[in-house]
């Protein structure tokens, strides 16, 4: 199981009270329900995804690589929550502050263009590394220390349920939350540096051959910038 310092677990009950009415002003939804308006496929990837029972419907096409749903708009500072709901022999994790590779992010042999990459806040079956913030495509590989420990695994994520995730990214710091559990807290100076502001991406993870399908749902997905 996770320790929590003294400090963490202030800064967790300040952050999970209510919100107030004012707050409730401040909240936009990214999705209507009905529609994938404000929504595009990133360049990469072949999976599909659909509106289906109110929600974002995402599932894997065999020997594709990572697909990703971004939204239209970027954001910087922000608090973001939604519901998924993943298969349990699925990878699958939301980007934040991410962006295709431009020319100034890839060699001379511009291998990598057009690659969506940012922080990525885990979506995995339990006991596992769900919340924890890991930098797809980019040279860091996890941001967040505790994956690099199997001690740090948990059981907070709710296999084959949905499962509510709260994201709170104000400059360097990103925190997340699943069902009122924090899970990271990670203060990262470069990737901030790299990726201040970006897209929120959908991922629907690369199978390997033989597998899946498999497939993943979001649904209640809103916003309110910080």
């Amino acid at each position: 199981m996770l320790r929590f310092s003294i400090l963490s677990l202030t800064l967790m009950a300040l952050t999970v009270a209510p919100l107030t009415h004012a707050d409730d002003d401040k909240w936009v939804s990214l999705f209507d329900g009905k529609t994938l308006n404000g929504w595009k496929k990133a360049e990469h990837g072949k999976a599909t995804y659909e509106v289906k029972d109110g929600t974002i419907h995402g599932v894997t096409v065999e020997g594709s690589p990572n697909t990703f749903l971004a939204s239209e708009k970027e954001f910087g500072d922000f608090e973001l929550e939604f519901e998924v709901k993943v298969h349990d022999q699925l990878n699958s994790g939301v980007q934040i502050r991410s962006r295709g590779k431009t020319e100034a992010d890839v060699d001379a042999n511009k291998q990598g263009l057009g690659v969506f990459h940012g922080p990525q806040v885990e979506i995995e079956a339990g006991p596992g590394q769900a919340g924890y913030i890991y930098g797809e495509s980019t040279k860091y590989g996890w941001l967040s220390p505790e994956p690099k420990d199997e001690k740090h695994t948990h059981d907070f994520f709710k296999n084959g349920e949905w499962n509510q995730y709260r994201i709170v990214a104000k400059g360097a710091r990103i925190q997340t939350w699943i069902n009122g559990h924090m899970v990271a807290d990670l203060t990262h100076e470069e990737i901030y540096k790299t990726h201040p502001k970006g897209h929120i991406g959908l991922q629907v993870h690369g199978i390997g051959a033989g597998t899946g399908p498999f497939d993943v749902s979001w649904r209640n997905i809103r916003i309110r910038e910080l």
